[in-house]
């Protein structure tokens, strides 16, 4: 199958073969022809499986149409958790739709001017890609008029209800024509996005290509135990000299880990940043820029970085602190093999991590092997691993945090 035979239009199909895809993954064929239909969809896929495509492709021949009321409002509005993600949805709008004339795409988020976000929106905009808080905001305000509206797509829609918008969510749906197309991509289809889904679609058709804890059999994972940070710092100097190590993005549990180990990192001779909420827009945006143009070579970031970044250079992932959720497990390691690439994830652990090791083997149904560098070997015995992959919990039982927490509790 390729995209022409999917429905749709001709210019979309050569901007789609000029950004190189020849055919499309398991998530467009099962969306594109269910979205160009009008209908409303519930979709789980893995990270990495062309989701963004799999929603824009539809929206953008939605646009292929004039719209019956002359307005300055959005036709599509796509709400997103995060500024990173905002960029990579903003970005692929503007690839697949290059050949449509035009077509305006803005995005408003949080942490840019308000003036320079007023002056577009005030010169009309077709499609919104918008974190719901600086959305409810300019709504408020009045710059924002959703009358016109024809489709809205929550992307990532779980981690939007991490983040607590639920109530922001509800205010923006509140204000939208009841007769919309409304898409939904979430990691889960369960719990509170089920309950989300019951109050804003209707009649989904539901659609789960890859379970959230597919293997990632295009990654390599392994993980390195470390007795101390000093020898901790040794094995991630060791990794990241490695001659098959193109690009790496290194995760630490918080924006002060980052800019330290960031600037330590920059002592050694490499080329580093940081990135983490802390940063303004405009450096996020320099920094993201210069991973993609292969400027830097090592990226040191929170968790901001593990969902919405896509670059295709990244060889490795390197969890220099452990995830405090197994699935931001799964987000990071998904930053690494992209596009049907194959992919290194290193875990750097120390022995009292052994529950959060546990419960991310649970999570994924994968053991991650233990790795030892010559030279780097661990003073500290490794706990004992049983043979064979992790037990599975019955069904129906949570799967809790070394806190005991489900990971679902605030979804």
């Amino acid at each position: 199958m390729n995209f022409d035979t999917l429905g749709l239009s001709a210019p979309i199909c050569q901007a789609v073969a000029a950004a190189g895809y020849t055919s499309p993954t398991a998530v467009q064929e099962r969306v594109i022809p269910e979205a160009l239909e009008g209908r409303d969809l519930m979709v789980s896929s893995q990270t990495g499986s062309g989701k963004t495509a799999a929603f824009m492709l539809p929206a953008l021949q939605l646009l292929t149409e004039p719209h019956p009321v002359h307005g300055r409002g959005p036709r599509v509005l796509v709400l997103v958790p995060t500024r990173e993600l905002s960029m990579q949805v903003t970005k692929a709008a503007e690839t697949y739709g290059r050949n449509m004339g035009r077509v305006k795409t803005v995005s408003i988020v949080g942490g840019m001017p308000y003036p320079a976000q007023n002056k577009l929106l005030q010169a009309g905009v077709d499609i919104l890609v918008a974190t719901p808080g600086r959305l409810l905001d300019q709504m408020q305000s009045g710059r924002i008029d959703l009358a016109r509206l024809q489709m809205l797509v929550l992307d990532e829609a779980d981690r939007m209800l991490d983040m607590g918008f639920k109530e922001d969510l509800e205010a923006i749906v509140a204000r939208m024509p009841a007769a919309r197309q409304t898409l939904l991509f979430s990691a889960t289809l369960d719990g509170n996005i089920a309950r989300l889904a019951g109050a804003l679609l209707r009649n989904p058709a539901r659609i789960e290509i890859d379970a959230q804890r597919a293997k990632h059999e295009n990654i390599s994972q392994r993980m390195h135990y470390a007795d101390d940070m000093g020898h901790k710092n040794r094995l991630l100097d060791h990794v990241l000299r490695e001659t098959d190590m193109n690009q790496a993005i290194v995760f630490t549990a918080t924006k002060r880990s980052a800019d330290e180990l960031a600037l330590d990192l920059h002592s050694k001779g490499f080329a580093v940043a940081a990135l983490h909420g802390d940063m303004n827009q405009g450096a996020r945006t320099r920094t993201i820029q210069a991973l993609h143009r292969g400027r830097l070579r090592v990226l040191v970031a929170t968790d901001v970085a593990a969902r919405g970044l896509d670059v295709q250079g990244i060889s490795h992932v390197i969890n220099y602190d452990l995830p405090r959720q197994a699935e931001d497990y799964v987000h990071r390691i998904g930053r690494t093999g992209r596009a049907g690439r194959n992919g290194t994830a290193i875990s750097l652990v120390n022995a009292r991590e052994h529950a959060q090791v546990k419960t991310i083997e649970r999570f994924t149904s994968q053991a991650i092997p233990v790795a030892v560098i010559e030279g780097l070997e661990p003073k500290v015995r490794a706990f004992s691993r049983p043979s064979g992959p992790p037990p599975r919990r019955p069904p129906g039982k949570s799967r809790g945090n070394s806190s005991g927490r489900s990971f679902r509790s605030g979804r």
